[in-house]
Parts: C-alpha cells; sequence; structure tokens
C-alpha cells in the first residue's frame, strides 16, 4: 500500500461500509479513508456470544466502528463494533451525513459561481479549517448572513454560498445581530435606556428558544443580539424588539436609530 494512503489514530471512531462477511468475522471499507481496509473480529461483533454474524452485519451496510489496533505496515485496521454505544454511533453518522451533504451543496456553489475543482477543493479546505467541519460552515451562514465575510473570507461566491445554506440547511438557531443608537436629553435618561433595553431582554423566552441580549458598546451605541429558530421567527422578532426600544424612548422624549449588521 501507498505511504500517501491516510489513515485514522486508534480510538477514532469511524464510517466502513460491510464488503464481505466471513465466518470468523467481517471485511470493511473504510468510507472516509479510501484504500484502507478493515476487519471486524466475531468478538468485536456484539457482546456476549455470536452465532451467526449475519444476524448483526450484512453486505454493503455502513457501520460505525472504533479503531483498536493498526497493522505495523499499515496495510489494514482491527476494529470493534461493540464498543460504539448507540449513542455514538447515531451521532457520528449524523456527523458524516452531514459532511456528504455539504460536500454536495459545495458542488453545487461552484457549479453556480464557475469554480475549477480545485479551487472547490481549496476552498472547501479552508472552510473546514476556519469553522472545524465544511457542514458548520454551512451552518454558520445559515444562522448569520455574514458569518462568512466575518471570518475573512472574500469573493463574489459568498452570497451564492450563504443563499445555498438558508435554503438547504436547518440551523439549531438562527442569529440577527444589530446596533442601536439611543439618545436622550433628560436628567435621568440613563433610566430610561436601561429601561429600554431591560423590555428587550424581556422577550427572551426558554420555551419558545428565543433569546435577546443587549450590549453597551460606548454611548450613544449599543449592540443587540437576537437568537431564534428560524429566520422567519428571528424576523418578526427583530421588528417587535426594535419596536419596543424606538416606542419607550420616544415615550419619554428621546430618540432610537437601529441597524442590521
Amino acid at each position: 500500500m501507498s505511504d500517501t494512503v491516510s489513515t485514522p489514530e486508534e480510538g477514532e471512531l469511524v464510517v466502513v461500509t460491510v464488503k464481505n462477511v466471513k465466518q470468523n468475522g467481517v471485511y470493511v471499507d473504510f468510507d472516509e479513508y479510501p484504500g484502507l481496509e478493515g476487519f471486524i473480529f466475531i468478538g468485536e461483533i456484539a457482546s456476549g456470544w455470536v452465532k451467526n454474524i449475519r444476524t448483526f452485519v450484512r453486505d454493503g451496510q455502513r457501520l460505525i466502528c472504533k479503531v483498536m489496533r493498526t497493522k505495523k505496515d499499515g496495510s489494514s485496521l482491527e476494529l470493534s463494533l461493540k464498543s460504539v454505544s448507540e449513542e455514538r454511533r447515531r451521532d457520528r453518522l449524523q456527523e458524516w451525513k452531514n459532511e456528504q451533504r455539504s460536500l454536495q451543496l459545495l458542488k453545487v456553489c461552484g457549479e453556480k459561481v464557475g469554480w475549477s475543482e480545485a479551487e472547490r477543493d481549496s476552498i472547501g479546505e479552508e472552510l473546514a479549517a476556519t469553522f472545524g467541519t465544511l457542514y458548520a460552515g454551512f451552518e454558520e451562514a445559515a444562522m448569520n448572513e455574514s458569518s462568512i465575510i466575518d471570518a475573512g473570507f472574500e469573493g463574489d461566491w459568498i452570497t451564492e454560498f450563504t443563499e445555498i445554506a438558508i435554503e438547504n440547511i436547518i440551523p439549531p438557531f438562527v442569529e440577527i445581530k444589530g446596533s442601536l443608537n439611543l439618545s436622550i436629553n433628560i436628567d435621568d435618561g440613563v433610566s430610561v435606556i436601561r429601561d429600554a433595553l431591560i423590555s428587550a431582554e424581556q422577550y427572551t423566552s426558554e420555551k419558545d428558544e428565543i433569546s435577546v441580549m443587549c450590549f453597551y458598546d460606548g454611548a450613544p451605541e449599543y449592540r443587540i443580539v437576537l437568537k431564534a429558530p428560524d429566520f422567519k421567527t428571528a424576523e418578526d422578532l427583530w421588528g417587535e424588539v426594535t419596536a419596543s426600544i424606538t416606542n419607550a424612548m420616544e415615550e419619554n422624549g428621546g430618540q432610537a436609530t437601529t441597524y442590521r449588521d
């Protein structure tokens, strides 16, 4: 086997596909490490006595296994199926599925903006390095439209990338950031501003998965960060919260101007 073939580390959870079921174990191919083969001994298939391996695995089945040992020549790895809990199996499989989906979305983006394969791979690697995974990059773009630019990326492709993310990724939450310019010329103006911001933060609701946070950014500027489970809720929340702040200020003779990031 070529020395250039990358291999996982011992203890790593890997995604494999069953290639050949034998009487004493199972040969598998690694989905994320092309050209690498693994073997699961019958004793590592399941806890307890395994009478028939095919009761637990079948040809073509995708499995999540733990890397136990690596052969000295790097030609094969010994794996364990029974060492992976159901929860860890589910999480690792979802992570793999997310990455496969993100690669397809990046390909769509590349076709729309005219990337070469090398350009697409380069951008993908940079996004993965910045956000931890390529999928996390799409997820950040779906949650916050300015996240890719905020991370230091440049280019016309960002608009297309963000639109694809919003259309295809369901994020755990959506975030909207903005600025507030609050001014009032009365003796107790600080209290009016404080009360206006407190009233805004009262929109926070754990039940509805909504969060509103206001921050002092140097008078008369303040920051506001809204989090909601989806874009429609976030947009509606932005309108309600900024209207609440504006009304509270104007009722006391002050002014409020809001800006979206």
